[in-house]
């Protein structure tokens, strides 16, 4: 995995190493911006990387590889031989919320070990933030109804299938039809049958009636593959010859259609034939601003199964994300760039509430002491954990409270109002400081 960079982190590293720099440098990992319709984020991702700073190392077979690209000298991978990650890290804890500007985390180590890795931290934290928020979203539209992910057909690989798995669960939904997800991460696995199950059959009722003689404890059938008030009427039967035998039909699924309409129409017909305990399960094409409108105008729905808009984070694919020096050999240091400045040295962020409900952020020097709550924890001394990860069920425990504590305005699905956040009189000092003398000795001014 540790080749699993982007090649300018190794060409820099080369430099520092020819040129002998090995002093602590610290990077700060922040969203410059909200993508549309945002006003938080969650934090997600932590656990992957420290189980990846923990055994970072290049094996024998990886220093073969980047011996043959001819670009690097042979005291330069003797060296890469024997790094191991040394440094500290303090993070954002999973499961809470954060907002633009914000170091997410921030790695103080020798500034080679620092510039390595920083492609997999970008990588692993930018992707489960957005899932995550993408479906703390939807948990918020579906207003306590259940949320399965679906997505895994859809994902841009196993690997991010596995993690909208995670990120989505962490988040508040409440289960996964990702098997391989569900031994992982011990989230509870769910699933019903496609079209191709019904259409092997004779007929729509044998293919009922087959599927609930194996799994008569959660029998959940697929009724739009033909007709679905005909798959409904079917389904009726299915639950009375299920009772016969002192059992319970569990639900039935919409995947295509009025979902509106025939949500009312089937469990108009299910309360008539006195079987108001079936659930009705929806999926097809659902994210937070479907759910919200179907849940708005009084949709006959108990689950929804989210998948593909969910999974790619359909309408925000991306963040603006970055892991930037911001002090090194102990000087504060930035980037002036425009639209692209940097806040020097390293931060603490302080959460201020008001009955319970945070109010405002405020981005400090680390070593300032602040009211309200310290956000960034020490979860990395001397490349090594100095706490037991948490479980993901306390993260998306940890989570839930996050949420349920912040304003609507600050939740609302399109043009969200801005969390507060400011900077603390002595981040403002300092970054004036250290601009001036930038521009100083680079631009010649006085």
């Amino acid at each position: 995995m540790e080749l699993l960079t982007d090649l300018y982190e190794l060409t820099m590293a080369a430099v520092y190493f020819q040129e002998g720099m090995y002093e602590p440098a610290t990077f700060s990992l922040f969203i410059r911006d909200y993508p549309p319709n945002r006003a938080y984020f969650i934090s997600a991702g932590l656990e992957e990387v420290l189980a990846y700073l923990e055994s970072f190392r290049f094996t024998r077979d990886d220093l073969d590889y980047l011996d043959s690209t001819g670009l690097f000298s042979t005291d330069f991978l003797h060296y890469l031989h024997s790094l191991r990650f040394t440094g500290q890290v303090r993070a954002i804890p999973e499961g809470r919320l954060f907002f633009k500007d914000e170091p997410i985390l921030e790695v103080t180590a020798p500034i080679i070990q620092a510039q390595i890795i920083e492609s997999f931290v970008i990588n692993t934290i930018n992707l489960q933030v957005l899932l995550a928020t993408k479906a703390s979203r939807c948990v918020h539209a579906a207003k306590g109804r259940g949320l399965i992910d679906f997505s895994l057909r859809r994902t841009q690989g196993p690997d991010a299938g596995l993690r909208v798995a995670r990120s989505g669960y962490l988040a508040g939904m409440n289960g996964t039809s990702n098997v391989l997800a569900g031994k992982m991460y011990g989230i509870p696995v769910s699933g019903t049958m496609a079209h191709s199950f019904v259409t092997s059959f004779p007929d729509e009722l044998e293919a009922f009636r087959a599927f609930a003689r194996a799994f008569p404890q959660s029998t959940v059938l697929l009724i739009d593959t033909y007709d679905t008030l005909s798959g409904a009427e079917k389904a009726v039967r299915i639950a009375r010859e299920m009772e016969e035998q002192d059992l319970q039909l569990r639900g039935v699924r919409l995947d295509s259609g009025d979902m509106l309409q025939l949500s009312r129409q089937v469990r108009d017909l299910f309360n008539r034939e006195g079987l108001d305990y079936v659930r009705i399960f929806a999926s097809g094409g659902f994210d937070e601003y479907k759910i919200q409108e179907m849940v708005r105008q009084g949709g006959m729905i108990d689950a929804f199964g989210v998948g593909t808009k969910v999974g790619v984070s359909a309408d925000a694919p991306y963040t603006d994300i970055a892991y930037k020096l911001v002090k090194y050999a102990g000087h504060p240091v930035l980037k002036l760039s425009s639209g692209k400045k940097t806040l020097v040295d390293e931060k603490q962020v302080f959460r201020t509430e008001d009955n319970g409900r945070p109010v405002k952020d405020t981005i400090a020097l680390s070593w300032e002491d602040l009211d309200g709550e310290p956000l960034l924890k020490t979860v990395m001394e001397s490349g090594k954990r100095i706490l037991q990860p948490d479980s993901l069920e306390d993260i998306r425990e940890r989570c839930q409270q996050e949420l349920s504590r912040l304003d609507e305005r600050f939740k609302a699905l399109e043009s969200p109002d801005a969390y507060p956040v400011e900077l603390s009189s002595e981040l403002v000092k300092l970054q004036a400081e250290v601009v001036h003398k930038v521009r100083e000795k680079e631009l010649g001014e006085s």
